[in-house]
């Protein structure tokens, strides 16, 4: 009925404990890690993971993000890279260029971004500015709240 063979659970699939940058900090330089990343201060560089970026809602990064998943609730400026979804926050303020796979926003939520989206199925022909297998979509200063009047869901098409 009772075992010491209990399994440990893990806490992040790759790198162990995730990293945090709390309010009133601030890093210039580049980050490269396998965990994943929460952003409650300033970072002005680049950050690379494996894993899963969170923009806190007083959080600011100015440069480019790579990541695997990413939950932005305050500002970003620069290049973002993510492989798989991408959660805006109603409270996150985007400006730059975008990559993803699947994007999620909240009414309230500013897009200020050029966005290019992997898209199911595509053709691996591609121009000089699009990566293999996107769309490409451009948003100047979209304020989602503006385009959904009954807080429905944003709809990709």
């Amino acid at each position: 009925m009772f075992s010491d063979n209990k399994k440990p659970k893990a806490m992040t699939e790759l790198g162990g404990q995730p990293n945090r940058i709390e309010k009133h900090t601030k890093i210039k330089g580049d980050i490269v890690s396998e965990a994943d990343f929460r952003i409650d201060g300033k970072l002005n560089g680049n950050l690379k993971t494996s894993g899963k970026v969170v923009i806190g809602k007083d959080g600011y990064i100015h440069g480019k993000v790579e990541c695997l998943n990413a939950d932005i609730e305050g500002n970003f400026n620069g290049e973002l890279l993510v492989s798989e979804l991408l959660t805006l926050k109603s409270s996150a303020f985007i400006e730059g260029t975008v990559a993803v796979a699947k994007l999620a926003v909240e009414p309230g939520a500013t897009f200020n971004a050029s966005c290019n989206m992997k898209g199911k199925g595509a053709s691996n022909t591609t121009t000089p500015s699009q990566p293999a297998g996107a769309t490409s979509s451009t948003s100047s200063g979209y304020k989602s709240s503006a385009a959904q009047s009954k807080n429905e869901p944003a709809k990709a098409s």
